[in-house]
């Protein structure tokens, strides 16, 4: 069996979630999604379980990070290109999200990130494969 990852995040409102990613063009799961969760399908082994704050509380004893003063975790999309990469971080911008830091451009390496609606920090990036050959 193939390992998959479900990363775990609080939302506020899981219909303005659901919405925001729908518009980038992303699917749901609907076999592991109800009133108080959504399975986002970011690809055939990742996906994010987007949960209201009182069901992601069943998992931690611990307090659910303030996203909008500290950042929990730094989430990363590859990205087929570079305009691959503009395409998501805008359609981002576009649907709600908003920018999180300065484009990073080292001609071999492209990333932009954004803050989803609940202030989930999101990179997307682009490698030449050439580049990681060369490492190799």
């Amino acid at each position: 069996m193939t390992t998959m990852i479900f990363v775990n995040l609080p939302v506020k409102n899981l219909e303005t979630t659901k919405a925001f990613w729908s518009k980038l063009g992303y699917s749901f799961n609907d076999q592991f999604s109800d009133e108080n969760s959504a399975c986002l399908v970011i690809s055939d082994t990742i996906y994010a379980m987007l949960l209201t704050e009182p069901r992601f509380k069943d998992f931690t004893k611990k307090e659910i990070a303030d996203s909008s003063k500290s950042t929990e975790v730094v989430l990363c999309l590859s990205a087929e290109s570079r305009a691959k990469v503009d395409e998501l971080a805008d359609g981002a911008l576009g649907a709600g999200g908003s920018e999180a830091n300065e484009p990073q451009d080292h001609g071999f390496m492209y990333g932009r990130s954004f803050q989803d609606p609940d202030g989930h920090l999101w990179e997307v990036m682009w490698m030449d494969p050439s580049a990681v050959q060369q490492q190799g």
